[in-house]
């Protein structure tokens, strides 16, 4: 997919001074579609994550890329992409997690807290043996995001990931809040539970794994988590609930990519999207105190 001329409409634009100067250089404006097409996506599903208590599974999903990355260059994938291997460790990770959650009554935190740490372990591991073949800075990549040196072939992979997301969960959203909520209830009204859960945890999965390039392994989790936490002080109804997680989780990504640019600060791009996002979070909590509506 060629994004040549949404890419030159922006520089145009830009040289014209209608937006950030930043923007006429071509890099910004793919890692400004990147997070106007991932930004969005994860605030909706974020909501989707509060409510059915997964933050911990979407960090876990998130440190997991890691080793998928490592797998990736092992076996020969260009280290600037490997997502043949990212999206099959993840997701073999993801469903066996929810399989034998399902299965041997564990509790969710203990079951992802011991594949969390063999992934991690393995991921090490590989990266030791692959030290002398890498480039740290490859490391920080995958850990911290890399969201400048995206590239076309990324902002393919986050459409192709992003759009079937929205089209799966959208119609399904309140059937995925119902089985959240009350499964048992949620059974009997005819809802088939455990495929709805097998479906939120791909879309999860696949979500995050696209996301890592933009804003690293390490915090890819936060993304899904903050800006729903935040949308979830201030709400009043379930639709502002989501609207609020989509606006917190979009203006994060965006002014966590321009403003280190346009201000010349030092920070990483995934870093800066998630400080962002924890400001907007205690801008919320401070709200909601100063309004008086705090829990007692």
């Amino acid at each position: 997919m060629s994004f040549d001329l949404l890419r030159a409409a922006v520089q145009d634009w830009a040289s014209h001074g209608v937006l950030p100067a930043s923007l006429t250089y071509g890099f910004m404006v793919n890692a400004l579609l990147s997070a106007l097409i991932i930004g969005p996506v994860l605030g909706g599903l974020g909501t989707l994550v509060v409510t059915k208590r997964m933050a911990f599974f979407s960090e876990a999903v998130g440190h997991a890329a890691l080793t998928g990355v490592a797998i990736g260059i092992l076996v020969g994938e260009p280290y600037t992409g490997p997502y043949g291997s990212l999206f099959g460790f993840c997701l073999l990770f993801a469903l066996l997690v929810n399989y034998l959650r399902n299965r041997t009554g564990l509790a969710s935190e203990t079951l992802i807290g011991v594949f969390l740490s063999i992934s991690l372990a393995l991921g090490g591991s590989l990266l030791l043996v692959l030290a002398t073949r890498i480039n740290i800075h490859i490391l920080e990549n995958v850990l911290f995001g890399s969201v400048l040196t995206v590239d076309d072939g990324d902002l393919t992979v986050l459409l192709a990931v992003a759009v079937p997301a929205a089209a799966l969960t959208v119609p399904l959203f309140n059937r995925l809040l119902a089985a959240s909520f009350n499964p048992s209830l949620a059974l009997v009204r005819g809802v088939q539970v455990k495929a709805l859960d097998y479906l939120f945890v791909v879309v999860i999965t696949v979500v995050t794994v696209a996301s890592v390039k933009i804003i690293g392994a390490v915090l890819v989790g936060a993304l899904l988590v903050i800006p729903a936490a935040a949308a979830r002080v201030l709400a009043r109804s379930l639709s502002g609930f989501v609207a609020l997680s989509v606006a917190f989780s979009s203006l994060a990504s965006l002014a966590g990519i321009l403003l280190p640019v346009e201000l010349d600060l030092p920070v990483p791009s995934g870093g800066a999207i998630i400080l962002i996002a924890g400001m907007i979070f205690f801008a919320a909590a401070l709200s909601r105190l100063a309004l008086g509506r705090g829990q007692p």
